[in-house]
């Protein structure tokens, strides 16, 4: 008997539910449709990268490029990239811009929206606005300001200048993120640390810092990949090998006047991509979860 109500009351519970779990299938199956859809079409220049990059010299103009030939071709012309375009140099000077900048950037910019936000610096809202107002100009305007800047200072094909406008380039952008961040922090957190006695460094450092590594994280990694694929700024304030980014490098590798094959140039291309795959791949959990406290 009791096993008879026990089923009954199963039965009973799950009954209504089998609706729900078909109409929530049958949304589950949509998105995963579209998704799997726009997954591929992001893949498709992937595709084509890697397919191009492992051909040789004899297939590259003989076989279409959608056709695959195989992995046989493409750690040879990554060997060749690597020993003729140069790229060790340029990936160690990408990997320092790319590491030291934002991490000057994202601490000036928690700095800036602390003040905004927290200490409620007069006319802050108007400080916020001067700050991201450097992202409304194009970065093609201001290139040539910035060379004869480089120049006259010294600090033209020199990887300290290129610390220095890079570091510039992107405090605005987090600024604006780390100000979003500290409005949703209640204000009773900063007044009961300074009722304790804690100055407003200390606050910034020990309480306000530690709470946003998320969106810290989250625009770290933004904006080394925004530095790693930067071409602009490296043809226009670098010439040597030891100082100008990967970017720059690779496409130095085919020039008017000879050079590299397409198919070398590719894997090229391949190869100095890997890194920020693997940084994204790596932060993936912090990054969404800053995305998503930082507001952006």
């Amino acid at each position: 008997m009791t096993a008879t109500l026990n089923a009954a009351a199963t039965s009973a519970r799950t009954a209504p539910a089998a609706p729900a779990r078909r109409r929530l299938g049958v949304g589950g199956v949509i998105r995963r449709v579209v998704l799997i859809v726009f997954g591929l079409l992001w893949l498709m220049p992937v595709y084509l990268l890697i397919a191009n990059a492992a051909k040789t010299s004899d297939q590259y103009g003989s076989v279409g490029v959608w056709q695959p030939v195989g992995l046989g071709g493409l750690v040879e012309n990554m060997k060749q990239a690597w020993n003729v375009g140069q790229l060790g140099d340029g990936l160690l000077s990408t990997a320092i811009y790319s590491i030291v900048s934002p991490a000057l950037a994202v601490i000036i910019g928690a700095a800036a929206g602390y003040a905004i936000v927290a200490l409620r610096l007069r006319h802050g809202f108007a400080w916020f606005v001067v700050i991201f107002s450097a992202t409304v100009v194009p970065l093609q305007m201001i290139l040539m300001p910035l060379f004869r800047w480089s120049v006259q200072l010294e600090l033209y094909d020199k990887r300290i200048g290129m610390i220095i406008v890079y570091t510039v380039l992107t405090i605005p952008f987090a600024a604006f993120v780390m100000r979003n961040f500290f409005s949703g922090i209640a204000r009773e957190i900063f007044e009961a640390a300074g009722v304790d006695g804690a100055s407003p460094m200390r606050i910034f450092w020990r309480i306000y810092l530690p709470m946003s590594i998320s969106a810290l994280a989250a625009v770290f990694v933004l904006q080394a990949t925004l530095i790693w694929n930067d071409l602009l700024i490296g043809l226009t304030l670098t010439r040597s090998d030891d100082v100008r980014p990967v970017m720059t490098a690779l496409v130095a590798m085919k020039s008017t006047y000879g050079g590299s094959t397409m198919q070398v140039v590719l894997a090229g291309g391949l190869l100095v991509s890997l890194p920020t795959v693997v940084l994204f791949l790596l932060t993936q959990r912090t990054f969404t979860k800053g995305m998503a406290l930082g507001q952006f």
